[in-house]
């Protein structure tokens, strides 16, 4: 399932359950860094290329995808987006 409207540049995604920055996204991928402090007191060395994880998606991101959706019906434009503060 495509998941990637649910990112935000630079917003929050939890992956199983260890909060990270998403640096990028491209197409149906995504990037975060991990720092080795948050290797050493997480189960993040544990994940191994091709396994399942938990993905929580930056709340942010939900609301501004929700209001998009609800307002594509209304006409939707920049200009509204920035009128409502967006």
């Amino acid at each position: 399932s495509n998941f990637t409207n649910h990112l935000v540049s630079k917003g929050s995604i939890a992956v199983n359950g260890i909060s990270l920055t998403v640096n990028d996204i491209r197409n149906d991928i995504f990037t975060v860094n991990i720092i080795p402090y948050t290797r050493q007191v997480t189960t993040a060395d544990n994940l191994k290329t091709g396994a399942k994880v938990n993905l929580e998606f930056d709340i942010i991101g939900k609301y501004i995808l929700n209001y998009m959706q609800k307002s594509i019906k209304h006409q939707l434009t920049l200009d509204k987006l920035m009128q409502s503060g967006w």
